[in-house]
């Protein structure tokens, strides 16, 4: 996993920057009821998204929550008083503090999301809705050649699959409550690149050297190719 301590510097250039907080913030609230007067962002990172969440809802009080000290920092610029450094296992807040709870890839570098999910529940009001992106590695099969080559080699579904969070959902009594999506910008994947995560082992490593060498040798090895298209996940709390 990456240091997010030293990453928080260059994170925003690197995943897309403010048009990809744009579209993240909007597919978000998309999914938030408007009745809604908290909002806990997990994972907030540099806060990016955050300070968009609460810049395109006045009426929203929003919080940031992030484990990593740069991350937090950085987004606590954005959002002076509103940001806490928190494991989002282990959350800082008494029961029933929110209306929504929203994390933006964060389950897919999870071991167990379980533990997210148990606390997301605890921290939401009756009715509450938890919104976090699902199935992100699936998100850059987008039907380019790189992924005709690395169909064989990809993983197993990860913690942030659909399916297995909807179950995870469900043993807290939460339902699904509706699906948003947003996309990438400037995080369509290249050969070189690709082939890269290969080698350090980062992506499909089961396809090893000579996958990498196959991919990095496709027609425009620095071409991106199609931009994903991420998607997001509602989940409702029981209640009013």
């Amino acid at each position: 996993m990456l240091d997010y301590d030293k990453e928080a510097g260059r994170y925003d250039a690197t995943r897309g920057g403010e048009p990809r907080a744009v579209a993240a913030a909007a597919a978000v609230l998309a999914l938030v009821p408007d009745a809604a007067r908290d909002l806990l962002d997990l994972a907030c990172g540099t806060g990016i998204v955050t300070s968009r969440l609460a810049a395109a809802r006045p009426g929203l009080r929003v919080t940031g929550a992030d484990a990593a000290h740069g991350m937090a920092r950085r987004a606590a610029e954005r959002l002076p008083g509103a940001v806490v450094r928190a494991d989002a296992r282990r959350l800082p807040f008494p029961d029933r503090s929110f209306d929504a709870v929203c994390a933006v890839w964060l389950l897919h570098l999870l071991d167990d999301a379980r533990p997210v999910v148990a606390e997301a529940v605890r921290v939401l009001r009756p009715g509450g809705v938890f919104v976090t992106t699902v199935d992100k590695a699936a998100s850059h099969h987008v039907g380019s050649d790189i992924d005709a080559l690395t169909a064989h080699c990809r993983a197993e579904p990860a913690e942030d699959g659909s399916e297995r969070l909807t179950r995870y959902a469900a043993e807290h009594g939460l339902v699904p409550s509706g699906t948003a999506l947003f996309r990438g910008h400037g995080q369509g994947r290249t050969p070189r690149r690709v082939a890269q995560y290969i080698r350090s082992g980062d992506l499909y490593a089961a396809g090893g050297p000579r996958l990498a060498e196959r991919v990095e040798t496709l027609p425009g090895p620095d071409v991106p190719r199609r931009e994903p298209d991420f998607t997001l996940r509602a989940y409702r709390a029981p209640g009013a």
